[in-house]
């Protein structure tokens, strides 16, 4: 689906090596050209729906993109991706991902699913 989620529980949960580390280094990247990571705000939901709006209108889906067989989102996806990024360095503290108390990490999966 589109738009911003947290998915910072999932990845600690994934890599629970992460506990084994005083300090360290966490690097996170998605394989896909149309997603995208970023670290923001977690502790008011209203940043997430405010980023997807101002994204949304940087990038509007009703565009003459010329790469358009996969969709009207497809496009738009790729250039937030490219805006974004794919990839994340996240510090280590005494076993927990140091992202201070209101950040969380946010998977942003910017086409709507198609089935």
């Amino acid at each position: 689906t589109s738009g911003g989620h947290l998915i910072t529980d999932e990845v600690v949960k994934q890599v629970p090596e992460i506990a084994q580390f005083a300090v360290g280094l966490f690097h996170i990247q998605i394989m896909h050209t149309s997603a995208s990571l970023a670290l923001n705000e977690n502790w008011d939901p209203d940043v997430r729906d405010d980023v997807e709006n101002f994204m949304s209108k940087l990038v509007p889906e009703n565009l003459p993109y010329q790469h358009s067989c996969e969709g009207p989102d497809d496009m738009p996806a790729h250039i937030k991706a490219i805006l974004f990024g794919s990839s994340l360095s996240i510090p280590i503290t005494d076993g927990k991902l140091n992202l201070g108390h209101l950040a969380g990490s946010f998977g942003s999966a910017s086409i709507e699913t198609r089935g």
